[in-house]
């Protein structure tokens, strides 16, 4: 499992949005400045969050985004699964059971890997934003 470059940017881009906020839009000219994100990069990055119901876009002169929930409630493993999609670290555990490997039956290394896609989960779902937030 490795988190892209779209991922991790996602991540940044709701520290900043929550670490920002005052009330208003943050645009993404200001986003783009303080995390050295080109506009282009972000604009993808923020649609998939806006439609993932992450963040509340405006546009116009005072238009941006904004957090579209309380960070306490945005959990940074359901956020990467959204913008990454599986994160199992191998096809054979996206099922419950291995389903679609001919081999899960019969397979020695299926607990392994099983245990380490339950690990990396229970990790990333035990965090929220505010967390993070918290951490800083």
């Amino acid at each position: 499992m490795k988190i892209s470059t779209k991922g991790r940017y996602a991540l940044r881009v709701l520290m900043d949005v929550a670490l920002h906020d005052n009330g208003d839009y943050i645009s993404l000219k200001d986003i783009s400045t303080r995390q050295d994100i080109t506009i282009k990069y972000l604009e993808q990055i923020v649609s998939s969050l806006s439609k993932s119901g992450y963040l509340i876009s405006m546009r116009g002169n005072n238009g941006g985004y904004r957090l579209a929930m309380d960070p306490k409630d945005c959990n940074i493993g359901e956020m990467l699964r959204a913008i990454e999609g599986n994160l199992n670290p191998v096809e054979c555990v996206a099922g419950d059971t291995g389903i679609g490997c001919p081999l899960s039956n019969s397979c020695t290394t299926l607990p392994f890997w099983k245990g380490l896609d339950e690990v990396v989960n229970n990790y990333i779902n035990s965090y929220t934003l505010q967390d993070l937030i918290d951490q800083n």
